[in-house]
């Protein structure tokens, strides 16, 4: 029975290693590792849970209920999904990885179980969501871009503006603050963007040359 138990945690951890796989290619935080070790988990709790209280069961007063360490697994594998996620200059992210990671502790549970088909199945579909939600986010999402540039004069922001108009480019927020020199003040503009992610850094390249007097301070 044993070789059985170490069956079903090696085909746990070997298809949530793939999905993490996936996530490290894409340079996500949550990996291989991560993955790897939240399937291998699920999938030893699942057995624990099953097969573990052997002993005691039968006994007067005892109670065998393997659902129960499945439940608190899922509630508990929040807590690692929910330190995937961060909202950073106004921008969720993370949702991708957390919802993976709480996917591949169900492919644990269910290699625990000794469902292989059902977890195989499962890490397939994950894999074609992922990366077809990939190619669909490259090709027609949107990626947000914060520049910081200083202007002579208000004239040269409103220029700025409209070259970004013209060119649909979609303005998330922006805030400008004026600061005196010696030779004179000059204006420091904050702004997010929002650019197709295809071609964002060439687009925005093109747009920059047409920000005629403008001092590009800062891009990420």
């Amino acid at each position: 029975m044993t070789t059985e138990y170490i069956i079903r945690i090696s085909i746990a951890a070997l298809l949530g290693g793939i999905i993490g796989l996936d996530r490290e290619y894409r340079a996500k935080d949550a990996g291989f590792r991560t993955h790897f070790l939240v399937a291998l988990g699920s999938a030893l709790f699942m057995i624990v849970s099953q097969f573990g209280f052997g002993d005691v069961v039968g006994t007067t007063g005892y109670r065998l209920d393997p659902s129960r360490v499945a439940a608190q697994v899922v509630s508990g594998i929040g807590f690692i999904g929910a330190g995937t996620i961060i909202f950073q200059k106004h921008v969720l992210k993370g949702l991708t990885t957390a919802a993976g990671i709480w996917c591949t502790a169900a492919i644990g549970l269910a290699c625990g179980s000794g469902m292989y088909l059902i977890a195989s199945a499962t890490t397939i579909l994950a894999l074609l969501c992922l990366e077809a939600f990939n190619f669909a986010l490259h090709r027609f999402g949107a990626r947000t871009v914060s520049i910081r540039f200083s202007a002579p004069s208000k004239e040269h922001v409103h220029h700025v503006m409209e070259v970004l108009e013209r060119a649909h480019v979609g303005i998330g927020s922006y805030h400008m603050e004026r600061q005196e020199e010696d030779e004179g003040h000059h204006y420091m503009v904050g702004m997010e963007l929002r650019l197709k992610r295809d071609r964002y850094i060439t687009r925005l390249l093109e747009l920059m040359s047409d920000f005629d007097g403008v001092s590009i301070e800062n891009v990420e």
